[in-house]
């Protein structure tokens, strides 16, 4: 009797431990942010003299977005969103300042989920960054590489690199994020000098461009000198991407990890200053496309941003989605689902859109709002195809409306044609920033 007992326990071990050995695990996940890269400056995203074969291939082999957002216009506010699931502007606490509080992160879920969870490069999500922060086991927070003839992120990749082949039984999830476009653009001149043969012309860029060209030129710079460092450094990015695919491939971790390349919101605009120029500023040639603005404005050109996604046998390849609007505030709830997470956070301002990712269009649940963790910052929203800007208070409140689908550089404001659609979509507006904190605590003396 006490045999049978025996067997029948070791049955169910074995059992249990066959099926648990049989459940498929989940994916890794690579997370590549480039700093200050506008939606126009990849060659798969329309730039005239760009070379960036990894990323062009990175698209060819996954999908390549063109209606992506990112939850703020400036470094912190952008990870905040995607980090949280929280649109920035809810944290009375500028999280740059004072982190995340309690709320909870998706390197956490993914921690309790059993990934390996790593951190290389910028931070920029409050004063703490040691190991266990957000439940990221390892936080590597790496500046400037070291190798002056080397591209500036080089050594934060090599870092990452080092991280996936120390997990590559995984599951393992890692961020990436770079320093480069972010001012001073500045590259060693062999990756400038590959451009050495690009003459700029004009006329091969959007009237959303030609201030900045006249803007460089008006500090004394030369265009085309200029262009070639800029190209330089969105070079040495690629250069890097490349790095992460050969030891993916080399490690035969291609089909079970989801690779992301993205932006963390528009490029940054020339530096101009009343008591003199800054040093580098007239390299800063970022392309937004056909987007207007840039970093630190709401428009098209500072919230939309290149997002390029694979996962093999997953994730449709040589796909270009320009329909679904998308955007980091989804980033939680898309990777729970991804990942097999169950337990969320009740308040996500985000929506699952794992479906999309994997090639279904739909309408989005939820509009995407903007604003800048200020009392009196102007909000700005999307819903379906039009976009909304409120600036001013009371009787004096200014509003722009813009029909995204007809006009995406937003250069015709069509409030006044639609009165009804305005006053909808302005309750809406109105009643989410009801919702914000009447004041923030940012600190004044900032490194």
């Amino acid at each position: 009797m006490k045999l049978k007992s025996l067997l029948l326990v070791l049955t169910l071990l074995f059992g249990a431990a066959s099926s648990h050995a049989d459940e498929p695990q989940p994916p890794n996940i690579v997370f590549m942010f480039a700093d200050d890269l506008g939606f126009g400056d990849l060659a798969c995203y329309g730039h005239p003299y760009a070379q960036t074969p990894a990323l062009d291939q990175l698209a060819a082999e996954g999908t390549r977005f063109t209606r992506f957002y990112v939850t703020g216009v400036t470094c912190n506010p952008s990870r905040t969103g995607l980090m949280t699931g929280l649109f920035p502007p809810r944290f009375a606490k500028y999280a740059a300042d004072y982190g995340f509080g309690d709320r909870t992160t998706i390197t956490e879920l993914l921690k309790q989920r059993g990934y390996h969870t790593g951190h290389f490069g910028k931070w920029h999500m409050g004063p703490d960054d040691d190991n266990g922060t957000y439940g990221i086991d390892t936080v590597e927070v790496i500046g400037k590489s070291r190798d002056k003839n080397a591209g500036r992120d080089d050594d934060l990749y090599a870092a990452a690199i080092d991280f996936i082949r120390e997990h590559k039984d995984g599951p393992f999830y890692v961020n990436v994020w770079g320093h480069a476009t972010h001012f001073p653009v500045n590259p060693p001149p062999a990756l400038a000098d590959k451009f050495n043969a690009v003459t700029v012309e004009r006329a091969d860029f959007p009237d959303t461009m030609q201030h900045k060209f006249e803007e460089c030129t008006q500090i004394g710079g030369d265009l085309d000198a200029c262009m070639r460092r800029y190209l330089g450094d969105v070079y040495q990015i690629d250069q890097n991407v490349g790095r992460v695919m050969k030891v993916l491939d080399e490690l035969g971790l291609r089909d079970n990890t989801i690779v992301v390349f993205s932006s963390d919101h528009g490029p940054a605009p020339i530096i101009l200053k009343s008591k003199g120029v800054r040093e580098f500023s007239k390299n800063m040639l970022g392309s937004a496309g056909i987007y207007r603005g840039g970093k630190h404005t709401q428009y098209e050109g500072g919230t939309r941003v290149p997002f390029i996604i694979r996962w093999p046998g997953h994730i449709p390849a040589g796909r270009v989605d320009s329909q679904n609007v998308c955007s980091f505030i989804d980033w939680m709830p898309t990777l729970c689902t991804l990942a097999g997470i169950d337990t969320r956070p009740e308040l996500l301002d985000g929506e699952d859109i794992s479906d999309i990712w994997l090639g279904a269009n739909r309408e989005r649940n939820k509009p995407l709002f903007w604003k800048p963790s200020a009392p009196n910052g102007s909000p700005a929203m999307r819903e379906g195809d039009w976009k909304l800007h409120l600036s001013g208070r009371g009787n004096r409140q200014q509003v722009e409306l813009y029909n995204l689908a007809t006009d995406p550089s937003e250069s015709r404001n069509v409030a006044e044609k639609h009165p009804d659609l305005v006053a909808r979509l302005t309750k809406r507006l109105n009643a989410w920033n009801a919702e914000l904190p009447e004041d923030y605590d940012k600190k004044k003396n900032r490194k």
